[in-house]
């Protein structure tokens, strides 16, 4: 697949183009009186948000020329796989984990801080799974997350006006670093191919065995509540390891010493990610294979749009962020365009709406999507509509955070409806970005480890308390579930 130079200027001024590809017709097309068939670039023929001015045509075509020729990142099948985990997720037999980095940053980039990042999320898959006695799906916000779209396409700073971003310009805050530079697609794949790399040995090495569950603590939560609250969960795993052994059971079985570990990011800049997409062989479907699971945002999953248009032809598993912006009616329309063969596990609907507004505004989506018939997981992000800004920097409160999740596990048992997951921006390192948690960090602490690009985001004792708070909803809804059945079942918390 190449990228001539006029097309390259058609990506800058967003017009129609002619398809390199041939139109496949394709189980989740849009009913309306767009496009009836898809290609990898029939969305330039829509109106593109948040997509970058390059100035530099021949860069652009190089860069997209070069990924275009590298191997996916990721493969169909193992997309097909997260879609079918997904599916249990929409009935309430799995349950996802899916939490990294707001914004992935080349200059952060480093071994350790993937390694860290998976650890967490391995506890908090573990405290989720033995706590509320559900599977647990877990994917990254990572290997591929570095572009965000923005409230402004600029930053402010001392009066000086500057555009933003990090796989489009540098970090530092000069007008030469903000230049939208093609080259950093071509750096954001390699960096994502080495995180793979790294997650795919963590993943399947030995190291996510269950028989290490005693070692992910990190040595900053030795000490901490959490910390030792997830050692003694971890003691447990450990005697039920020891007596499942002591039956028979071969302790070096993969299920014992592997897991499963899929990767996503918001699938917003649209060139980089035709450039990655790609056609299975064993299907004839086409996949993005930047991620396994890709989302639009907030402020790009406009109907009539390029992104939707994007997403609505590649196989992977797919989610859409909505706030309490968005009517049912609507949702109905963007569901059925998404997914209109009503695939499950193919959408994934992620609400941000602020700890004050999920009680009022989510049941009315959920009652929307059940009346129309459509089967969606429905995922959690209690971060971004918990923003606010102290003492000069940009926080969240834990408690709201955690407000939000409880509303939003209340409504769904109110209607009979099911969690299906929750969405984090979190890490592993011991920052101070968000208030409060067992960890108490208050204003004065902000400044101390406030190492983030982008957003604040949960630290990993923080993370790791709501991973606890998440399995106690989970063991009371597995507890109704069982006494509904008449078969009750004892709490394990």
């Amino acid at each position: 697949m190449s990228f001539p130079r006029h097309q390259t200027r058609a990506i800058l001024r967003q017009q129609s183009l002619r398809p390199v590809a041939q139109p496949v017709s394709l189980p989740f097309q849009r009913e309306s009186e767009h496009l009836t068939a898809w290609t990898p670039e029939s969305w330039r023929q829509f109106q593109a948000h948040q997509q970058p001015n390059y100035t530099d045509v021949q860069k652009v075509t190089d860069a997209l020329e070069t990924i275009s020729r590298l191997p996916a990142l990721v493969f169909a099948g193992e997309c097909r796989n997260l879609q079918s985990r997904l599916a249990k997720c929409a009935t309430g037999e799995a349950f996802l984990v899916q939490g990294g980095d707001c914004a992935e940053s080349f200059s952060q980039f480093s071994a350790n801080r993937i390694r860290d990042s998976f650890r967490v999320q391995l506890q908090m898959a573990l405290v989720a799974m033995f706590g509320g006695g559900v599977p647990v799906v877990k994917v990254g916000r990572m290997a591929g997350q570095f572009a965000k779209p923005r409230s402004s396409d600029t930053e402010t700073f001392d009066g000086v006006e500057l555009p933003s971003g990090d796989i489009i310009n540098g970090q530092e805050f000069t007008a030469e670093a903000r230049v939208p530079d093609p080259a950093r697609m071509v750096q954001a794949y390699n960096q994502s191919a080495a995180t793979l790399n790294l997650l795919r040995g963590f993943a399947t090495g030995g190291y996510a065995s269950l028989q290490r569950v005693m070692k992910w603590n990190l040595g900053f939560m030795d000490n901490s509540d959490k910390g030792e609250a997830y050692l003694e969960v971890a003691k447990r795993v450990d005697e039920a390891i020891a007596f499942m052994v002591a039956c028979g059971l071969d302790e070096n079985t993969p299920i014992m010493n592997e897991t499963e570990y899929y990767v996503s990011h918001e699938a917003l800049l649209l060139p980089y990610e035709q450039a990655l997409t790609r056609e299975d062989s064993t299907t004839g479907l086409w996949y993005d294979c930047s991620g396994h699971l890709l989302w639009c945002g907030e402020r790009t999953r406009q109907l009539d749009g390029a992104h939707v248009e994007f997403m609505r032809g590649i196989g992977n598993p797919i989610g859409v962020k909505v706030s309490d912006k968005m009517d049912g009616g609507q949702l109905v329309s963007l569901v059925a365009a998404l997914n209109p063969g009503n695939v499950p596990g193919r959408l994934t609907v992620i609400v941000r709406m602020g700890s004050d507004k999920v009680r009022v505004n989510l049941p009315r989506l959920i009652e929307a999507v059940r009346d129309s018939g459509q089967v969606v997981t429905w995922v959690c992000d209690p971060m971004h509509g918990n923003t606010e800004c102290v003492a000069g920097f940009k926080t969240r409160r834990f408690e709201r955070i955690r407000s939000e999740v409880e509303a939003f596990f209340d409504v769904h048992e109110e209607l009979g409806s099911v969690p299906g997951g929750i969405h984090l921006e979190m890490t592993g390192d011991d920052v101070t970005e968000c208030l409060g948690g067992g960890a108490s960090i208050d204003e004065g602490d902000l400044d101390s480890r406030y190492h983030t690009h982008c957003d604040p985001r949960l630290n990993a004792e923080q993370a790791l308390e709501m991973a606890f708070y998440v399995a106690s909803r989970l063991a009371e809804r597995k507890e109704t579930m069982c006494r509904l059945s008449a078969s009750p079942a004892a709490p394990i918390f």
